[in-house]
């Protein structure tokens, strides 16, 4: 059936995608970028809703899905990070290779998400999409308030968002078992929030949206029931 392929025709656009991504970001042309991993997490979004809405999950399109992640949201950031870090000509040649700690730690969260059932509804550490869209936004933040694109403050962010996808810090996922209000109310109005965030200030809003998923996900977690 055709239909059992879809899915993982999503899937495999979500990882084509993310390669084109990183030949941008490999040029350097890191406004771009943000562009491809939106598409991105556009259809990685939709690979797990068809395979839902058509009921045709299988094994294969699961561990195609976290390989797919590696480039789109493990690479690609790692790159980003490497790049922002080889602007700065004063620093050893070795050291903006630290942007690809954010890649092996990707690959780790990648890697515990398969073998833990828990996280079939919610997730455990940052997922690797919103780690991918806040590391995006840099790009754009950078000539506004340059002092986040210094090595000190780049690597502080390497660090910490590397022991943020492999904590345990429990974050809602955006499925819906039922669209009633009061078991969604905090993601509603976390999507609310941020759609007005974007409207307002485009990929600058991103950090301000990873904050409001921090802060409406433990809100979820204590109130809803």
């Amino acid at each position: 059936m055709i239909k059992k392929h879809i899915p993982n025709a999503l899937t495999c656009a979500n990882l084509l995608t993310g390669c084109i991504g990183s030949v941008y970001a490999f040029k350097g042309e890191l406004e771009v970028v943000a562009f491809f991993v939106i598409a991105c997490g556009v259809f990685d979004f939709f690979d797990g809703f068809a395979a839902r809405l058509l009921n045709v999950k299988s094994e294969i399109g699961k561990e195609l899905d976290s390989l797919a992640d590696v480039i789109s949201f493990g690479l690609l950031p790692g790159l980003i990070f490497y790049q922002l870090l080889l602007q700065d000509t004063n620093l050893p040649f070795w050291l903006p290779y630290a942007g690809f700690i954010i890649t092996v730690f990707s690959a780790i969260r990648l890697a515990k998400f398969n073998i833990d059932a828990q996280q079939s509804e919610y997730f455990i550490g940052l997922n690797t999409p919103m780690n991918t869209f806040f590391v995006v936004s840099l790009p754009y933040l950078i000539p506004t308030f340059p002092i986040i694109g210094t090595p000190l403050i780049l690597l502080t962010l390497i660090i910490v968002l590397s022991y943020l996808m492999v904590s345990n810090i429990r974050l809602f996922a955006l499925k819906l078992s039922s669209t009633s209000w009061k078991p969604n109310q905090f993601k509603y109005i976390f999507l609310i929030l941020s759609a007005i965030s974007v409207a307002f200030l485009m990929f600058a809003a991103l950090p301000i949206i990873l904050i409001l998923y921090f802060v409406f996900s433990q809100l979820h977690f204590k109130y809803s029931k």
